[in-house]
């Protein structure tokens, strides 16, 4: 079962969320590194830019700033980074929670980890705290998530957290340029407050 806890309230560094392997905390300017490198795994991205990479310039002055100030609806949201407990050493990825990029605006859980941090249960481990804490604590009528139709893995994963498909529908061009309207199809997820957790 994960645990949450806020050691100086209302001040977004502090915040920090424990599960039985992982430690997230907020995502900071330093992380900028590790972050973007995930974006250069073709495999990794094959689901969300179709495997091509994020130029660093685009990463350093469009999404870290996003990134960084995603926790304006509230300070527990925005994004998380994720370390195994007792290493210090590179981070698993990141999972956020915040409003999503689409109409109508829910909270939108998503996650990013390292290949060779696959297959062993840590996506669905960190999204769980994440939904548990949301519609716990603090107190969100649902969560939300989207992917491509294609995206199995992180259907389980969602699915996993207690998250029900809702819907199909298409990402604008805007968001994935360049692609067709086949390969923009998308699915929603969601729990509501009450659904159970597994």
């Amino acid at each position: 079962m994960s645990k949450s806890s806020c050691y100086v309230s209302g001040e977004r560094a502090q915040f920090r969320l424990d599960t039985a392997r992982l430690v997230l905390r907020p995502l900071r300017e330093e992380d900028a590194r590790w972050v973007w490198e995930l974006d250069q795994d073709p495999e990794l991205m094959r689901h969300i830019s179709f495997g091509v990479p994020t130029p660093w310039r685009e990463f350093e002055d469009r999404l870290l700033p996003r990134m960084l100030t995603s926790h304006a609806a509230g300070p527990q949201y925005g994004f998380w980074a994720a370390r195994l407990r007792g290493d210090p050493g590179t981070a698993v990825g990141w999972f956020h929670l915040r409003p999503e990029r689409i109409p109508p605006g829910d909270m939108e859980l998503g996650y990013r980890l390292r290949r060779d941090s696959w297959g062993r249960g840590l996506a669905t481990e960190g999204a769980r705290a994440l939904v548990a804490a949301a519609l716990g604590d603090w107190e969100l009528p649902l969560v939300v998530a989207n992917t491509l139709q294609a995206n199995h893995a992180s259907r389980r994963v969602m699915e996993k957290c207690g998250l029900r498909w809702e819907r199909d529908f298409v990402y604008p061009e805007s968001l994935l340029p360049g692609t067709s309207e086949v390969q923009r199809r998308a699915v929603r997820y969601r729990i509501v407050k009450g659904d159970p957790i597994p």
